[in-house]
């Protein structure tokens, strides 16, 4: 008979505000996935466990904030979790970059297949300091990481996310430096909150949060999107799960101006215009790195020809960001 699995919780890096916190995370079983893992086969052995996960579904958890405070919710069909609610003096409870660490555990204490017997994961939520000069919202796929997503039938996506590990991916050059200066900020030691949107499903959130930390990015929220509706027929007229992830967002910090960076292989300018048009007063400019595709290029540029109310920066590299920002005082 096979040896079940051990259980585990992800609790995924989100964000709140001083009464506010919004939680999210999914129990599934523990496949022990090698982050740096080598070989064709292994790779390959170890996207599959990604996408083929045993959630825990309908199950209790339980969140235990630094205070003591306890908080219930329960995974859904597909083992994800989500607390959204008003709570109290969660500023007081950061560390100085203006993290929350909390505790996530199953419900049931005598729960034994979990990792070494403890039924204890560790979590963490950002609450940006009213200090903050402004906000970041980046995009992560050929924004700060080579993806390939304008290739023919995106085959480079496929080589690169199923073949490759996350610590030998490379980020595009500069990136990393100019995001810690975007964090510090006007006065250079400032702690702006940097949030990374994707379109990529929440199985590759370790994957992506372990090739932040490699390369030396801020930390900061990353939001994804569920597998399952990668193939869902969306409604008429429904936004993009990335969009409203950014409006959410938006809605969260009202008072909060935002940074938003893309690339003009996919539809970042898209969204990133409509946001700007919604929002006018929280959007403070717009980068977006341009990619080698003359077609897009020509589109996303047209998009923006009489759009005159933020500035748009199209990029070639993170240099010619960065004197964008340094003339518009945004970084030092």
């Amino acid at each position: 008979m096979f040896k079940k699995d051990a259980l585990q919780i992800i609790a995924f890096q989100t964000y709140g505000t001083s009464n506010h916190l919004y939680l999210r995370g999914r129990a599934i079983e523990d496949e022990s996935i090698n982050l740096e893992q080598k070989g064709l086969f292994a790779l390959f052995l170890n996207s599959w466990k990604r996408f083929e996960t045993d959630e825990i579904k309908n199950t209790p958890l339980k969140v235990t904030l630094p205070n003591g405070a306890i908080l219930k919710t329960s995974t859904d069909n597909h083992g994800y979790f989500k607390i959204d609610e008003k709570v109290n003096g969660l500023d007081a409870l950061t560390n100085n970059e203006d993290w929350l660490s909390y505790e996530v555990s199953y419900n049931d204490v005598n729960i034994k297949r979990n990792i070494q017997n403890a039924n204890r994961f560790p979590g963490e939520l950002l609450v940006p300091s009213l200090q903050a000069d402004y906000g970041v919202i980046s995009d992560i796929d050929d924004t700060i990481l080579h993806t390939g997503v304008v290739s023919t039938l995106k085959w480079k996506v496929l080589i690169n996310s199923i073949f490759k590990n996350a610590a030998s991916r490379i980020p595009l050059e500069g990136a990393a430096e100019f995001y810690h200066k975007l964090h510090r900020g006007q006065s250079g030691n400032n702690a702006n909150p940097i949030f990374y949107v994707s379109h990529s499903p929440w199985n590759l959130y370790r994957y992506l949060e372990f090739f932040l930390k490699q390369h030396n990015f801020p930390k900061g929220p990353i939001l994804l999107r569920s597998f399952k509706d990668i193939f869902k027929k969306k409604p008429q007229g429904d936004k993009p799960q990335k969009q409203k992830e950014i409006l959410n967002i938006l809605k969260t910090y009202p008072d909060l101006k935002f940074i938003l960076i893309g690339d003009s292989g996919e539809y970042d300018a898209d969204i990133y215009i409509e946001i700007a048009r919604e929002y006018p007063t929280q959007v403070l400019a717009i980068y977006l790195r341009s990619v080698k595709h003359k077609k897009k290029m020509l589109r996303v540029r047209s998009l923006f020809e009489d759009y005159k109310q933020t500035p748009v920066l199209m990029v070639e590299n993170s240099n010619q960001a960065i004197e964008h920002a340094k003339k518009y005082g945004y970084i030092i």
